[in-house]
């Protein structure tokens, strides 16, 4: 089996970003592509954003959800990054021009006030490493056609990242039942989906701690000041020219976006 060139893929992956091109899966064009060589793909498109200038701003994950897992064959979530200029304020338009066919979606996010670093992260040791919770709505845009892929594309894809939209109002990590927030996503007015933080694995911080375990298994860790988005807690939808998707929380305030 001929090795896979990560740095080459890596290439292939940021011209699609820089190009706003809608590329061939990965997984079309190789024999296998391991789950080990889609992180390491991963880990050269990060390398190639950082010589650019950007820093990170945090960390993500995907597939935080059972049914989502079960559709993808797996029984974990996958992992990704934040760029710093990615991350955008809340209430901000996004330029359709600068991305492929944008989604959005959900989040709930984690403020860190310290480092978090596996192996052996618990939840209660992320809930102490938190400094706040806030509400976020996450703009994804595969670089792959038709926005089809296998989970190893994804992996290699960053996750889809492409824009992240912050709240402003937040709250103490142990201030409320984070698996009881409610959210309500709403799509021009109209509500499009609603679940609360259980849908991210029961308990959103179980889902940081997954992260924070992960990185470490490569000497990483999760960084004070980050920004660690726990997951969508519901599908994601189109994010077409003049729609504004508002992400309605029960403790964590309103978070909005517009495509122009």
């Amino acid at each position: 089996m001929t090795a896979i060139d990560h740095a080459h893929w890596a290439a292939y992956l940021a011209a699609g970003v820089d190009e706003r091109l809608e590329l061939p899966a990965i997984t079309k064009q190789v024999d296998e592509l391991s789950i080990a060589d889609a992180y390491a793909i991963q880990a050269a498109l990060l390398e190639l954003q950082l010589g650019r200038g950007d820093t990170l701003a945090g960390a993500k994950l995907g597939l935080t959800s059972v049914a989502k897992q079960e559709q993808m064959g797996v029984s974990e979530p996958c992992y990704g990054w934040v760029p710093a200029s990615t991350v955008v304020a809340n209430g901000a338009t996004i330029d359709l021009a600068e991305l492929i066919h944008p989604r959005c979606e959900p989040e709930l996010v984690f403020v860190l006030a310290q480092d978090l670093a596996g192996p052996g992260v618990t939840a209660d040791d992320v809930l102490d490493a938190t400094a706040k919770v806030v509400g976020g709505i996450e703009i994804i845009d595969s670089r792959y056609e038709a926005f089809s892929f296998t989970l190893p594309d994804v992996i290699a894809d960053n996750t889809s990242a492409a824009r992240v939209v912050l709240g402003t109002d937040g709250i103490g990590p142990r201030d409320h039942d984070l698996a009881a927030i409610e959210c309500w996503f709403d799509i021009n007015g109209e509500q499009v989906g609603e679940a609360t933080g259980a849908a991210l694995l029961g308990d959103p911080a179980t889902c940081v701690a997954h992260l924070a375990n992960h990185v470490g298994q490569a000497g990483l860790k999760l960084e004070a000041g980050w920004h660690i988005l726990a997951g969508a807690v519901t599908d994601a939808k189109p994010f077409t020219a003049g729609t504004t998707a508002t992400a309605r929380y029960s403790v964590l305030g309103d978070v909005s976006v517009t495509a122009v």
